[in-house]
């Protein structure tokens, strides 16, 4: 389960990973799941961070929502890190067109 999650409809995927990998000094890396369906990751000491559409492919052919209660264009940005996040998600929390959905306030 992640610390903290943000989401944006402000950005495709590839997008968001780029901008967020050049703001903290991380490199992402494509992935593939039959879980997540494509996604990016970036790991760093005691933590990683993923970004992947809200939208992931279901079992049973049909889309499933990683988060029911936002919309299916969305991009999750996930973090989770050994020690908390407050100060990552800080930072994450002034990039333009990201919001918080969770975590600690």
């Amino acid at each position: 389960m992640p610390d903290y999650a943000h989401g944006t409809g402000d950005h495709a995927p590839e997008e968001l990973a780029s901008l967020v990998g050049a703001r903290l000094g991380l490199v992402f890396s494509a992935r593939d799941s039959d879980f997540l369906g494509a996604y990016h990751l970036a790991a760093f000491p005691g933590g990683q961070i993923r970004v992947q559409p809200n939208r992931i492919p279901g079992d049973d052919g049909e889309d499933d929502l990683h988060a029911e209660d936002l919309p299916a264009d969305w991009v999750l940005l996930l973090t989770t890190t050994a020690a908390g996040g407050a100060a990552l998600a800080a930072r994450l929390d002034a990039i333009d067109g990201l919001v918080r959905i969770d975590g600690p306030t």
